[in-house]
């Protein structure tokens, strides 16, 4: 009798749901700190004084290390466990949860982030096998919409707790929410999950692989955020691109060569899966990409308060959490590519949307924007889960779906840098366009100048402080106007990613009469 027999003779039928609330507590502890941290990011800007390609490290690391470390859950399942392994998931998460809320500077702050990124790519694959483990064939599609709600849910509650703990106290705060959370689990992890099923030696761990890997996001990563301020064209820039690069090439190489791959790479021979990893990489591009921006966004350009920037996220959230479970049903029925169109479209048709954003938009129209964006997203997720898997052979269905989780998380990670980096060096490319026309023969500058000069001589400001005050004043509308703009920038680049998509969609569906034509010219080469 195994564990899980065990489990359900001592608990009856209930013990399914009890497991499942176990891991949906450790998902929902993990889920709400990758996006929690977004309303912080420029209250640590101010606290630290860095810029903003420097802070989204915050989000990038967590992000990067939890790429690094989901393909290892089904290999910690064979070796020691659930259990064991949640539990140990779960201390590094507590640990650099409060080494985060205790950080005294941004490198160790950077650090906590990837400590809790590296325990959250182990937590999220162990609870989806968690689930197949304790449901039958026939009710695991109900358990993942049960496992999505909790997925989808935590990311839109996340900015607005985040907010309103920061408005209470400070951003420190917002590191301390996932602890209680994590207790409960570890507390439950001892009740309901189990231990190591196998007997015998630990199965063999691919060390170099997950060192090339490691090597490859870290120094890929780092150097972009680092190239805008040291030169694209520098020596130590264009050697962190060949350090990466070789780094991709040697896991590549290793993964074909090792009897125990981390990463099959036998997936990516079939051609539909493929096609749906590339979706799966611009889709976790689009998604972290513009949850990034979008508080930033409100917070630096409006003026709006951490708890109104969590606030505007919290529509999109419930509104991806109705689509759901309709895409779900939807994808058993439609062919996975139309749902995938019909998602990346609605998606970028709300990017569009979001380039014309500005200090004035209202805060309705940018929730509003936001719920569409997930509204395609919510399309999205089913189809590209059940597009990519249903394409596989049995024996590669666990490798696939921790594939298909990392290509998405991998593409998260490089939207949010690269976003970063863009965001900045449009807005010195526009700062510099606008400073530019800002002369004594710019009638309107002068007007603006005059008009302020008046204002401050009224509220008694001396003569000879006047023109450099209202100096001062149109420097600070000009970076405004240019960051706005560099926004706008980025809103429109996330908008192309998401019509990008279309292509591999096309090759996904892959039309009757190319499937047609492709039989006939194989009959054809036969003798």
């Amino acid at each position: 009798m195994s564990q899980i027999d065990r489990y359900f003779e001592r608990y009856g039928p209930a013990y399914k749901w009890f497991a499942t609330a176990t891991i949906m507590i450790a998902t929902v502890s993990v889920v709400l700190s990758a996006t929690i941290v977004n309303v912080a990011i420029p209250a640590v800007m101010g606290a630290f004084g860095i810029s903003a390609v420097q802070v989204q490290w915050i989000a990038t690391g967590f992000l990067a290390a939890m790429t690094a470390t989901m393909l290892l859950a089904d290999w910690t399942d064979h070796a020691f466990g659930i259990r064991p392994t949640m539990n140990a998931a779960m201390g590094v998460f507590m640990i650099g949860s409060v080494v985060g809320g205790l950080a005294p500077n941004e490198t160790v702050l950077t650090l906590a982030r990837v400590v809790q990124g590296a325990a959250a790519g182990i937590v999220q694959p162990l609870a989806m096998i968690m689930l197949f483990k304790v449901f039958p064939p026939d009710k695991r599609g109900a358990a993942m919409g049960i496992y999505g709600v909790g997925i989808v849910l935590a990311p839109a509650l996340g900015p607005w707790v985040g907010g309103v703990l920061m408005d209470a106290f400070d951003w420190r705060s917002v590191f301390y929410l996932g602890l209680p959370f994590a207790g409960l689990a570890l507390v439950l992890s001892n009740l309901f999950l189990p231990d190591r099923e196998e007997s015998g030696p630990i199965p063999a761990f691919d060390f170099v692989g997950v060192a090339l890997l490691s090597v490859f996001l870290a120094v890929l990563l780092s150097t972009l955020s680092n190239a805008q301020r040291l030169g694209w064209d520098s020596n130590i820039i264009l050697l962190g691109f060949t350090i990466s690069v070789a780094a991709a090439i040697a896991f590549v190489a290793w993964e074909l060569h090792t009897d125990k791959p981390m990463l099959d790479m036998r997936l990516f021979a079939n051609f539909a899966f493929s096609a749906a990893s590339i979706i799966a990489f611009i889709m976790g591009a689009g998604l972290f990409g513009s949850t990034y921006l979008l508080p930033l966004f409100v917070q630096q350009i409006q003026g709006m308060t951490p708890t109104q920037a969590g606030l505007l996220l919290m529509p999109s959230g419930f509104a991806m959490l109705m689509v759901f479970p309709i895409a779900g049903r939807l994808s058993d029925k439609m062919p996975a590519p139309v749902l995938i169109l019909i998602g990346a479209l609605v998606f970028a048709w709300a990017s569009w949307l979001m380039t014309e954003a500005n200090v004035h938009t209202a805060f309705w129209a940018l929730a509003w924007w936001a719920a569409l964006s997930r509204m395609g997203l919510g399309l999205m997720f089913p189809a590209i889960s059940t597009g990519s898997l249903k394409v596989l052979p049995p024996h590669l269905l666990g490798q696939g779906s921790g594939a298909a989780n990392f290509t998405r998380q991998l593409g998260g990670a490089f939207g949010v840098n690269i976003l970063a980096v863009f965001t900045e060096r449009r807005t010195i490319m526009h700062a510099d366009a606008l400073a530019a026309t800002q002369t004594s023969d710019n009638s309107s500058t002068m007007v603006l100048l005059k008009e302020v000069a008046g204002l401050m001589h009224s509220a008694g400001l001396p003569e000879t402080q006047l023109m450099p005050a209202a100096a001062s004043f149109l420097g600070e509308v000009v970076v405004i106007q240019a960051s706005t703009a560099a926004f706008q920038d980025a809103f429109l680049v996330v908008c192309g990613i998401f019509l990008v998509v279309l292509v591999p969609t096309w090759f996904m569906w892959r039309p009757p009469f190319l499937r047609k034509r492709r039989g006939l010219l194989g009959s054809a080469s036969r003798p």
